[in-house]
């Protein structure tokens, strides 16, 4: 798709996405991109509070819809055991996407501890290589983004363009608030990753993730002592 057909379609889907799902529920939202795109949609599911919400009330409307997330060999092991938590109680099969080298042959190709050094090239190896390849084949792509996490999101449509990757990106939840999350992770009985008890609202890899102090945003402990608050995944 040229850059001019891109712009074009992204002032359409923005001026749909304003009239139509504003004021949509999150539910409402995904059935509509669901029921349109399916089998060609896929929830990038990172296993934080905000993903899990997602993969409930996915399943409640398709189960067979796509569930992937990104394996940089460095999360938490807490996180693979949410993974497998939600696998046991929904019966999902998130698949893992790596990055084309190892850990290993990063460290001779960068040096040993690439994250500490030069996170940007360590997250796009990492992480935008394999979620471009996630998204091949693809017309559509769910995301647990919020506005109010970061300024950098805070202007995020329920529905756009991704002109970063050329497809259709949901944000069913661009609008909620911490506190609807966590309402429906407690209501609806989700499971979720225990790091989120710790203060640790945001949670990527272990090395560049730290606890949240009060008053800080809830971004600050994501490559702390970087100007870096996004991985490269979300333009």
């Amino acid at each position: 798709m040229t850059t001019e057909l891109i712009e074009l379609a992204a002032e359409e889907i923005k001026q749909l996405s304003d009239k139509l799902f504003e004021d949509a529920t999150p539910q409402e939202v995904l059935e509509w991109g669901i029921e349109r795109f399916f089998p060609d949609i896929a929830l990038a599911c990172s296993f934080g509070a905000e993903d899990v919400v997602l993969v409930d009330m996915i399943v409640r409307i398709n189960p067979e819809t796509r569930i992937f997330y990104l394996d940089t060999d460095l999360l938490f092991k807490e996180t693979y055991q949410v993974r497998d938590r939600l696998i046991e109680k929904y019966g999902v099969k998130p698949v893992a996407y790596k990055a084309l080298i190892t850990l290993d042959e990063q460290a001779e190709q960068y040096g040993d501890k690439l994250y500490s050094r030069d996170p940007n090239l360590c997250c796009h190896i990492r992480k935008v290589e394999p979620l471009k390849k996630a998204l091949s084949g693809l017309r559509a792509w769910i995301t647990g983004i919020r506005r109010d996490q970061a300024p950098t999101r805070a202007n995020a449509g329920i529905v756009e363009i991704d002109q970063k990757f050329g497809l259709i990106k949901l944000n069913p939840l661009a609008r909620w608030k911490s506190e609807d999350v966590w309402n429906y992770i407690l209501k609806n009985q989700v499971p979720y990753n225990p790091l989120h008890d710790r203060d640790y609202p945001s949670i990527g890899c272990w090395p560049c993730t730290r606890p949240v102090q009060p008053g800080e945003d809830a971004r600050a402990g994501r490559w702390a002592g970087f100007a870096k608050t996004e991985c490269g995944l979300h333009k």
